[in-house]
């Protein structure tokens, strides 16, 4: 064991609460890589399959909204495709 590891406290700081958050959060950064990939996998299933992409993410945002959010974006959308001659 090294000298920190004998101290409850090291320049004022919880050692064992300080190490034990700094681990929580490393084990869910990896948990976070891996879900990444797995969406990435999903995905790129999505687009063998025929489906597009881009279309899938936007209606996962739009899933994520109110109807009444969705709706004002979408008609904004709109609004902006017309103004630009689209």
């Amino acid at each position: 064991m090294n000298e920190t590891e004998n101290k409850p406290e090291a320049g004022g700081i919880a050692v064992d609460r300080l190490r034990t958050i700094v681990e929580r959060i490393e084990r869910l950064e990896e948990e976070r890589k891996g879900l990444a990939s797995d969406i990435r996998d999903i995905y790129a299933e999505a687009k063998s399959a025929g489906f597009d992409v881009p279309v899938i993410r936007r209606v996962i945002k739009a899933r994520e909204k109110t109807p009444s959010e969705v709706d004002e974006q979408e008609n904004l959308f709109d609004v902006y495709r017309h103004a630009l001659g689209m």
